[in-house]
């Protein structure tokens, strides 16, 4: 299957957020699987990572793009093994993955945007963020009490606080797609139901405890808060250069097909091309290929 045929089994238009759309995930099936089988999305999604190797070899060569891959959801969605599956192929020197964790004591005397700021990727990369700014229009608003850690002016602890950094993400985004750093999106929404199903199944398997903590169910228990916030996050930031897509990720096979080939597609609108080497370079080149060519005699 070509992948234009696979970008329509996938019906990708149903998940990218087109710019003003109110959102309400309940419109969106977090059990969408098309018209695929699992069989077939894991061998799909096999030629979807030769063929990402293939397109992140030449975006590194040419060292023009930059590619960043952000990933927000719900515990338990798969983030981590999205990630794993669909860069399995890419050359660890073309790719940096950074995961956001709780901001340290630097962290905090600087802006919010500081730390991702310091984190994006050069040139020819592929930068991908397990989690990332937007924490702070998600986590920080079900927990507003972590703006006090913040150490932000008081006059600023407004009700217009999320509006503003809203506004302060769509131009940081632009600033990055203007330089050639160009931001794809990608929110794993996963089921309430499946979480549960989840989070037991690490429960349950000794070698899946440590993904699990008591924080974690804790968590779950604001899970109408954190859909609210997402609601709003994923509404008023998502924009002509950098849209959101709502992946179904109650099935991991389909999720990760559905990123790879987004990923493919983003790569392969770019016309990426190896740089053409001058004349007096070639030249150079078939100088040094006879030198070494003679060594053989």
């Amino acid at each position: 299957m070509e992948s234009s045929s696979v970008l329509a089994a996938l019906h990708p238009d149903s998940m990218v957020i087109a710019p003003g759309t109110q959102v309400n995930l309940k419109d969106f099936d977090s059990g969408f699987t098309g018209a695929l089988k699992k069989k077939e999305a894991k061998d799909l999604l096999q030629v979807s990572v030769g063929e990402l190797a293939k397109y992140q070899d030449v975006l590194y060569a040419q060292n023009t793009y930059a590619l960043l891959l952000i990933f927000q959801a719900m515990d338990a969605a798969g983030k981590d093994s999205t990630i794993k599956n669909v860069l399995s192929g890419v050359n660890p020197q073309g790719c940096h993955v950074v995961s956001f964790k709780q901001p340290s004591s630097e962290e905090l005397d600087h802006d919010y945007l500081w730390r991702a700021s310091k984190a994006l990727p050069e040139r020819g990369k592929i930068g991908v963020f397990n989690r990332s700014y937007y924490e702070e229009v998600l986590i920080v608003r079900v927990h507003p009490e972590i703006l006090n850690t913040q150490q932000l002016p008081d006059s600023l602890k407004s009700e217009n606080l999320w509006q503003q950094r809203f506004e302060d993400i769509n131009n940081f985004e632009k600033y990055l797609v203007n330089n050639g750093i160009l931001v794809m999106k990608f929110f794993l929404n996963v089921s309430k139901e499946e979480q549960r199903q989840r989070f037991l199944k690490r429960i349950n398997r000794p070698d899946k405890n440590w993904k699990f903590s008591v924080g974690d169910a804790k968590e779950r228990g604001h899970w109408d808060d954190y859909r609210i916030a997402y609601e709003d996050a994923l509404t008023h930031t998502s924009t002509d250069w950098a849209p959101w897509h709502v992946i179904p990720a109650d099935h991991k096979w389909f999720t990760r097909l559905a990123v790879a080939s987004l990923v493919q597609q983003k790569l392969e609108s770019l016309d990426l091309a190896y740089p053409v080497l001058e004349e007096n370079h070639l030249e150079r080149l078939q100088e040094a290929k006879v030198m070494l060519e003679s060594e053989e005699e």
